[in-house]
């Protein structure tokens, strides 16, 4: 199924609607706080989970593994596309509702999506208060003291998870708590550790050249996609997803963008030399709240690995760890078919040896 298909001509009008109107939904968001102070009365933002890593790192099965949990809540498909406005639209949008069964993601991974999926639908927040940081051909990483140019974002994004912790509430499930993944927090995690004192930051991380592997192959596949269909380009790229294809803005981590020799993204150098600077750059903020997770670890001992993260974060590791067996090996790439220098090689090496010293 071609990724337009899978959205009718009335859900590809009211995707543009929706993201034509970001400056205006910020502005009725004010109104849905008031409008549904009652319900939001008395929800504070207890101990949220951010999963972020460069993509391809197991962030999203991470994030199915542990929001399966009825402690948490997060952005899902419901909420697309007036995104800004959670309790607003699913007040309009419910008696629509539907149930239809899960499909395969465009990543052609095996991971399934449906209309109550998880997904990284935050970064449409970050995007609509810090446009400075999204450049024509890379993102700006956030410092620590780093505020929006109207101070209204945290406050706003605080209000935004109890109203996300509000509307997954039900006779089944009451949600305390917040988790999201986020690809893009990789390049905030001083700031996510600032707004939220008692937050934890989870970073998956893989074997370099397995990782680099899987980012050049999903970078091929988007740009065939987005060459294709010119909606999927658009769809991502309003919702911030700009890891692949055409939409690619890597996060220019100290600068490497410019002090780097960069090669094309179509070479798995480029993309080792990408993953070195993320992962410096995090290592050199290393935090007792910034947990690393290595994803090969968690394949081969999942139960182990999650007793561990489910004690970091505060879950009942028991109930976590009945989703083990959805940890599967990855796929290996060889050094050789990839082609990477000897010299970057032992960078990376270095760099997952450092990591894996500071993993659970």
């Amino acid at each position: 199924m071609k990724f337009q298909d899978r959205y009718s001509r009335i859900d590809r009008v009211l995707h543009r609607l929706a993201f034509a109107t970001i400056e205006m939904q910020k502005g009725i968001a004010d109104l849905e706080d008031r409008i549904y102070a009652r319900h939001l009365a008395g929800i504070e933002i207890d101990r949220p989970v951010f999963i972020t890593s460069l993509p391809r790192a197991g962030t999203t099965l991470l994030l199915e593994v542990l929001g399966s949990q009825d402690t948490f809540a997060a952005h899902t498909y419901r909420n697309m596309p007036f995104l800004l406005l959670p309790l607003l639209w699913n007040a309009l949008s419910q008696r629509f509702h539907v149930t239809d069964p899960v499909i395969a993601r465009a990543h052609g991974d095996g991971m399934t999506v449906g209309y109550d999926s998880m997904e990284a639908f935050e970064e449409v927040l970050w995007c609509a208060f810090w446009p400075e940081k999204y450049r024509e051909d890379r993102i700006v990483p956030w410092a620590a003291a780093d505020t929006d140019a109207h101070g209204e974002f945290e406050q706003f994004i605080k209000t935004h998870m109890c109203k996300l912790i509000t509307l997954r509430r039900n006779g089944e499930s009451n949600p305390k708590r917040y988790i999201s993944k986020n690809n893009g927090n990789i390049a905030r995690i001083p700031t996510l550790l600032r707004l939220f004192p008692d937050g934890v930051v989870l970073v998956p991380f893989r074997n370099p050249l397995d990782h680099v592997g899987s980012m050049l192959r999903q970078h091929l596949n988007f740009e065939k996609l987005h060459g294709e269909e010119a909606f999927a380009r658009r769809y991502m790229a309003d919702t911030g997803h700009y890891d692949f294809g055409a939409n690619l803005r890597p996060i220019d981590f100290g600068q490497w963008l410019e002090r780097e020799d960069v090669p094309s993204p179509h070479s798995a150098e480029f993309w080792l030399k990408y993953w070195c600077a993320a992962f410096e750059h995090i290592l050199s903020n290393v935090s007792d709240r910034v947990v690393f997770i290595s994803y090969e670890n968690c394949c081969a001992n999942p139960v182990s690995a999650l007793r561990h993260i489910s004690d970091r974060i505060g879950l009942d590791a028991d109930s976590v760890t009945a989703r083990a067996a959805r940890f599967r090996e990855p796929n290996r790439y060889e050094v050789d078919a990839l082609g990477i220098d000897q010299t970057l090689l032992n960078r990376a090496r270095a760099i997952h040896a450092e990591l894996l010293l500071e993993s659970i």
